[in-house]
C-alpha cells in the first residue's frame, strides 16, 4: 500500500462519500474501492461490523464510523484545517456535523424506502454495485432482496406513519434555509469547507441521487445544488468566515431543525435507551414524534458532549446554543423539552 489510504465503500453509502470527499479535499494518496464480492479479500480481513465505509491506513489499520475516521485522519494531516478557528463557528460546525449524521440521515433513508421510485432506483444501484455481472434473471432478485430488506428497515431511523411527515417538512425547510445560506459562499462556514460540510454533504448529496428528493433540490435549490457538485471535489478558496458574518442565516438553522428538532429527540433517544424502554415518544416542535430507540447514537450523543466539555470557555458558544435551544442538551440529564 505504500502512503496509500485504502477506502471500502459504496456510492450510496452517506458516509462511504463523505469520508472520500474528506480524503479529496485533504489531497491524502488514497484508493476508492467499491463495496463488491470481488474485493472481499482485504475487507473482511479488517472489518469488525458489516458495515461502509471502512478505511485501511498504510500502516494496516482498520478504521470504521465516519467521524472518528475523519478525527483520526485529521490529527495526523492538520493541514488544511477543516476546523474554523473561531471557537464559536469551530463548535457549531461540529454540532452540525453531527447533526448531518444522525438526523440528516433520517432525511436520505426516509425518502430513499418511502416510495416505490425511489425504492426501485435505491434497490436496483446497490445490487449493481454488489454484484454487477449478474444475470438479468438473478439481477431482478438481487434487487428484489435489497428492497424487501431496506424498506423493512426505515423503523431503525425512525421513519413510520406518524413520523414521515415530519422528516419531510424538516428536509423541504433545511434545505430552504441552505439555500439562503449559500447563495453568497461556496461552503457552509466560508471560503472553505469545514467539519460539518462533511457530515451534511454526505446525506444531501445521497438524498438529490434519488428520485423524489432529487426533483425537489433540483426544483428549489440551486445554490445547494451547486454546493453538491462543489462538495464532490472540494477545495479551499479562501478562508473560514467569522460567527458573526455567519450567523445572519445559520441561525435559523440552528433554531428550526437543531434547537426545535434534533435536541429534543437526541436527547429523548439517550434516555429511552439508559431506562431499557422498547419505544419513545417526545414532542418535537409541537408533534409528536415515536420510534424505537437508536442503540448507537446515544454514543454518539455522549462524544458530542465530551466536545463540547473540552471547549475550555464556553461562554459566547453558550450564547449561541442557549439562544437556538441547543444548549440544555450539552448537559447529562437535561431535559427533554422541544
Amino acid at each position: 500500500m505504500a502512503n496509500e489510504y485504502h477506502i471500502h465503500g459504496i456510492e450510496l453509502s452517506p458516509y462511504s462519500v463523505k469520508v472520500r470527499s474528506y480524503f479529496r479535499y485533504k489531497g491524502l494518496p488514497h484508493r476508492w474501492i467499491p463495496r463488491s464480492l470481488d474485493s472481499e479479500g482485504e475487507y473482511q480481513k479488517f472489518v469488525k461490523l458489516p458495515l461502509v465505509p471502512l478505511v485501511v491506513t498504510p500502516d494496516d489499520k482498520g478504521i470504521q464510523d465516519s467521524t472518528p475516521i475523519i478525527e483520526y485522519v485529521e490529527a495526523l494531516s492538520p493541514k488544511p484545517s477543516i476546523h474554523p478557528d473561531n471557537p464559536v463557528a469551530n463548535f457549531i460546525s461540529v454540532l452540525l456535523e453531527e447533526f448531518g449524521d444522525e438526523w440528516g440521515n433520517k432525511w436520505m433513508f426516509h425518502y430513499r424506502w418511502a416510495r416505490e421510485a425511489d425504492q426501485l432506483s435505491g434497490a436496483g444501484r446497490i445490487a449493481r454495485s454488489m454484484i454487477p455481472a449478474a444475470e438479468d434473471a438473478q439481477m431482478n432478485k438481487n434487487i428484489a432482496t435489497v428492497r424487501d430488506r431496506m424498506v423493512n428497515r426505515v423503523g431503525f431511523v425512525g421513519s413510520n406513519p406518524q413520523t414521515a411527515p415530519q422528516i419531510e417538512e424538516s428536509f423541504r425547510d433545511a434545505i430552504a434555509i441552505l439555500e439562503l445560506h449559500l447563495a453568497n459562499r461556496p461552503y457552509l462556514f466560508g471560503q472553505r469547507p469545514a467539519f460539518a460540510d462533511f457530515g451534511m454533504w454526505g446525506q444531501l448529496y445521497n438524498a438529490w441521487t434519488d428520485p423524489t428528493p432529487g426533483a425537489i433540490i433540483n426544483a428549489t435549490s440551486p445554490n445547494l445544488l451547486a454546493w453538491i457538485h462543489r462538495m464532490l471535489w472540494p477545495r479551499a478558496e479562501g478562508e473560514f468566515e467569522s460567527w458573526s458574518s455567519l450567523a445572519p442565516t445559520l441561525t435559523p438553522f440552528l433554531e428550526r431543525q437543531v434547537g426545535s428538532l434534533f435536541m429534543p429527540w437526541t436527547v429523548a433517544n439517550a434516555k429511552a435507551i439508559a431506562d431499557g424502554s422498547e419505544e419513545f415518544s417526545v414532542q418535537l416542535a409541537g408533534k409528536t414524534w415515536t420510534q424505537k430507540p437508536q442503540k448507537y447514537h446515544a454514543k454518539s450523543l455522549a462524544a458530542l458532549r465530551e466536545k463540547y466539555n473540552a471547549v475550555r470557555d464556553n461562554a459566547a458558544i453558550d450564547a449561541v446554543l442557549s439562544s437556538t435551544g441547543c444548549l440544555a442538551a450539552m448537559h447529562s440529564g437535561a431535559p427533554i423539552v422541544s
